[in-house]
C-alpha cells in the first residue's frame, strides 16, 4: 500500500490482471464456441445427409445479435484497458526519478545522485518514475510483475511508473525485437527496505544487500558491465558481435582503416579509439556501426579503469 496519497498499488496491477482474464476468458468462450458450432456444421450438413444445397432465408435478429454483443465486449475490453492505461500517465510528484537506457543488447539505470547500476535498484513502498531512453534502434521495457511494458523510441520521450510493494528480485526484458542478441537483453529489479536503499544510495561503494563483496568486482567491470559491453565482447575467448577482450591487450589485430587492412598492436591507445571512435578500426571478420560511441559517457578515468581490467584478463 502507498499510503503517503491513499494509493493502493495492488489495485494498480489488479486492474491489468483483470483486463488480461477477461481478455482471455472471451477468447477462450469464442475458441470454444466456434469450434463446438463448426463440427456441429460439419456433421449436420454433411453432403451424405445435403446432397442437394439449400438457401437459408437471412435473419435480422441473427445478424443485430451477432452485432452487437461483440460491440458490447469490445467497449469493456477497451474500458479495462482505458483504466489501466490512463493512469500510467501520472506519476505521483514524490516519485523517485530514475533514467533507464537501453541499447543493443543491455538495459542501464541512471539516479539522481548521477550513479549507474546495470540492474533497477529501488526501495519498497515507493513510487519509481522510469525515463525511457533508446540509444539505436527500438526496444520495450517490460517489468512483468508490474505489468508494465513501453517501447522505448530513439529521439522519443517516453515515462512509466510502478510501485514496489515487496522486497526481492524480479525480472527485466526487452519484448521488442532488436536485434541478433534481443534474447540475452534482460535485467532485474531489486527491491530494498527503506533503510538498506538509503545506505547503498548514500555510498557509492557500498554493495548491494544480500551480495558478497563487490557487486561485480573490478571497478573496470563494473563499469563495461553497466554501459552494456558483456552483451558484444565475451571474457572467456569465444566470439559473439565483437572480439573478446580474453588476452587481447598487448596482441596484435587485423582492421580495416580507411579502406585498407593493416596490423595494429592492442594498447591503451587502440582500447581508448575503440571505445570512443569504434569505426575507426573495424576488426576484420566483425561488422562496423553496431557499437555507439561512448564520448560524452566515459570518461578518461573510466577508460583507465577498462584498460586495467582487460590488462587482468591477460594474467
Amino acid at each position: 500500500m502507498y499510503s503517503n496519497t491513499g494509493f493502493d498499488a495492488s489495485n494498480f496491477v489488479s486492474t491489468f490482471n483483470k483486463a488480461f482474464y477477461f481478455v482471455t476468458g472471451i477468447s477462450l468462450l469464442l475458441l470454444i464456441g466456434l469450434t463446438v458450432m463448426m463440427i456441429i456444421f460439419v456433421v449436420k450438413y454433411n453432403m451424405k445427409k445435403n446432397k442437394t444445397a439449400s438457401q437459408i432465408a437471412g435473419s435480422n435478429k441473427l445478424e443485430i445479435l451477432w452485432t452487437v454483443i461483440p460491440t458490447l465486449l469490445a467497449l469493456v475490453m477497451f474500458q479495462y484497458g482505458w483504466a489501466g492505461w490512463k493512469p500510467m500517465n501520472k506519476p505521483p510528484r514524490d516519485a523517485m526519478n530514475v533514467t533507464s537506457t537501453a541499447r543493443m543488447w543491455s538495459f542501464s539505470f541512471t539516479y539522481e545522485n548521477g550513479r549507474q547500476t546495470a540492474d533497477l535498484i529501488v526501495p519498497v513502498n515507493k513510487p519509481v518514475k522510469l525515463d525511457l531512453v533508446s540509444l539505436d534502434v527500438v526496444h520495450s521495457l517490460f517489468i512483468p510483475v508490474y505489468r508494465i511494458k513501453s517501447d522505448m523510441v530513439p529521439g522519443m520521450e517516453k515515462k512509466m511508473w510502478f510501485i514496489p510493494e515487496q522486497v526481492g528480485e524480479y525480472d527485466i526484458f526487452c519484448a521488442e525485437y532488436c536485434g541478433l542478441r534481443h534474447s540475452y537483453m534482460s535485467s532485474r529489479v531489486r527491491v530494498l527496505s527503506q533503510e538498506d536503499f538509503n545506505i547503498w544510495y548514500a555510498d557509492t561503494l557500498a554493495v548491494v544487500p544480500g551480495e558478497e563483496g563487490p557487486v561485480v568486482g573490478a571497478a573496470g567491470l563494473d563499469i563495461m558491465i553497466v554501459q552494456g559491453c558483456q552483451a558484444c565482447h565475451s571474457t572467456d575467448g569465444s566470439k559473439i558481435i565483437g572480439p573478446s577482450y580474453l588476452k587481447l591487450y598487448g596482441e596484435t589485430q587485423r582492421v580495416i582503416r580507411d579502406g585498407k587492412e593493416i596490423t595494429v598492436t592492442v594498447d591503451d591507445d587502440y582500447i581508448r579509439r575503440a571505445i570512443y571512435d569504434p569505426d575507426y578500426e573495424v576488426v576484420v571478420g566483425y561488422q562496423r556501426s553496431l557499437m555507439q560511441s561512448y564520448k560524452g559517457t566515459l570518461n578518461e578515468e573510466d577508460i583507465l579503469k577498462i584498460i586495467e581490467y582487460i590488462k587482468a584478463l591477460n594474467e
